[in-house]
């Protein structure tokens, strides 16, 4: 199995992962860093909205890589994760056959790779180029799931029965993310590198900001960053992202707003909270009707 030089050095991490908009920290930096040159998968958990997808998303850019994602839910079965047989297909082969092909015959010609659906676990596997494989919310998925992430964390190798045993040629760069809405099992957390990502302090979402809206006036980029620390601050079902943040930014851009007062909140507030006991809540909390 060959690899690749994913990043020089942490410094070079952070480097390019901010030349292609993702303003690491030096933790970040160091451990995506490591995740490459270890060759170990990077479990990034936090809140939602603190630019754990963004950060595969990143790595991919960063290194011309091809992003792989695999979004976990409740239910993800082995067959929506890894492969699965295209049986209609493989029925219609069977009824095309001639009556005088014996049952094995057949059995061999339809396990073929004509007649598998690789899904994201195998699609990686698989892959000669670089890829960056992004296992999306793997907190959302059944205890049963991460057994089979485990075989294929462990030895990035997959056996299916008909075919025989896919070993990876290039072993792809992975990245979990986790919300952490329940505790995933030690022997996973065993092979993976650990990174926790929580809101930015003011001064880091600034930058990140001023980055990806330049155009902002630095006066109006502080009030935005200081009321988005207030509203996170609340009890809110959804607190808001560092996506939103940049949204939000855009659209005072857009209204031509000048100065982020009440009013100007009030108006905008559902760019940044998406539920309205949130905005209910933000409203009467901040006090931005007299």
């Amino acid at each position: 199995m060959t690899g690749m030089t994913w990043f020089a050095s942490p410094d070079d991490a952070a480097h390019r992962l901010g030349q292609v908009g993702y303003l690491a920290d030096p933790a970040t930096a160091t451990t995506t860093y490591l995740a490459g040159a270890l060759q170990k998968p990077l479990l990034v958990e936090g809140p939602a909205g603190v630019g754990k997808t963004e950060l595969a998303k990143a790595i991919a850019r960063a290194t011309d890589a091809e992003l792989v994602r695999l979004q976990c839910y409740e239910g993800l079965d082995e067959a929506r994760a890894l492969y699965e047989w295209n049986y209609k297909k493989q029925l219609l082969r069977i009824q095309a056959s001639s009556d005088d092909l014996d049952w094995n015959a057949t059995h061999d010609d339809i396990f073929t790779e004509e007649f598998l659906l690789t899904r994201p676990l195998l699609t990686a596997i698989r892959r000669e180029e670089p890829t960056v494989l992004l296992i999306d919310e793997v907190d959302k998925t059944d205890v049963e799931v991460e057994g089979l992430l485990l075989e294929v964390l462990s030895d990035f190798q997959v056996t299916i029965p008909e075919l025989g045993t896919v070993s990876a040629v290039r072993r792809p760069l992975v990245v979990l993310t986790s919300n952490a809405s329940r505790e995933l099992s030690e022997a996973l957390k065993r092979r993976c590198l650990y990174l926790h990502l929580d809101y930015p302090d003011a001064e880091r979402e600034r930058e990140i900001v001023l980055s990806q809206v330049p155009e902002l006036e630095a006066k109006i980029a502080e009030q935005l960053v200081t009321m988005v620390g207030r509203l996170r601050e609340l009890e809110l079902k959804k607190s808001p992202s560092i996506a939103e943040s940049v949204d939000w930014a855009r659209t005072l851009i857009a209204l031509e707003i000048g100065d982020l007062d009440d009013k100007a909140v009030d108006d905008t507030l559902g760019v940044v909270l998406k539920h309205s006991s949130d905005h209910d809540r933000a409203v009467r909390e901040l006090r931005l009707r007299k």
